[in-house]
């Protein structure tokens, strides 16, 4: 990161500690733990898209692209006055960021304002934008080109930088937010289903709420999501009776 001009040697009075969290290909990602800065962190309330109003944007689309940018928070600058706040404890001693690092509570927030002001105009009319990710949709393949081309000169014009590797161009179905996407509708994603069925039998409270977050994602495509959810939703009371004859009739 040095190299990359992303850190630089700090003398600050702040300092968080990093930790690697291992990614699901084996390897290590490099974060920093700032829930104490966060803490003290006044939120920015800007809003990020609602997937649901996302999607349904794509209603008549046929041809599709998404589009990745590199390094996505890295491509937005901290202001020299802020980046000691974000300095982190290494056995080579103390560095901070000269550009927004993952982990700071307002960083979704700050990168989703930029993106809207990148996009202005065209979000919600010929494409979607949902942090990082950038979605072209068309009734046509003609049609599709002249948006994109709109949207391409908008990135170009902002200085930002694509991850190429990441992006598919004139798709006539992708994966969207976690849904297929195709002309004739949108479907839940089979690997994302995959981890519902896979799911091992809830231990305690925290892994019953973590199941229910996982299904509701899904919940749209669920006639009557809630009645068939409610018997969990029970689990979720702090009830002595949780591991007993109450827990295995509400998750059978």
């Amino acid at each position: 990161m040095l190299k990359e001009d992303v850190i630089q040697p700090s003398d600050s009075p702040w300092s968080s500690p990093v930790v690697l969290v291992k990614k699901k290909n084996g390897e290590w990602r490099f974060c920093v733990d700032y829930r104490r800065l966060n803490k003290i962190t006044k939120k920015d309330v800007y809003p990020l898209p609602r997937i649901d109003d996302a999607l349904d944007c794509l209603a008549g689309a046929k041809i599709f692209s998404m589009m990745d940018l590199k390094s996505g928070y890295w491509q937005i600058e901290v202001d020299e006055k802020d980046r000691e706040k974000t300095a982190f404890v290494t056995s080579d001693g103390l560095y901070e960021f000269k550009v927004m690092p993952f982990g700071l509570c307002n960083a979704p927030a700050t990168f989703e304002r930029m993106m809207d002001t990148v996009l202005r105009g065209l979000k919600w009319n010929i494409c979607l934008c949902y942090l990082d990710d950038i979605i072209v949709y068309a009734p046509n393949f003609q049609e599709h080109k002249r948006r994109l081309r709109k949207v391409l000169k908008c990135i170009q014009e902002a200085g930002l930088t694509l991850n190429f590797n990441k992006c598919s161009f004139g798709k006539k179905k992708l994966t969207i937010l976690g849904h297929l996407v195709d002309e004739h509708g949108i479907y839940p994603d089979p690997q994302k289903t995959a981890a519902v069925t896979k799911f091992p039998v809830p231990e305690n409270v925290s892994d019953v709420r973590s199941f229910l977050g996982l299904c509701s994602y899904y919940r749209r495509f669920i006639k009557n999501f809630t009645d068939i959810a409610k018997p969990l939703h029970e689990l979720l009371k702090k009830m002595p009776s949780f591991h007993g004859e109450h827990r295995e009739r509400n998750l059978s």
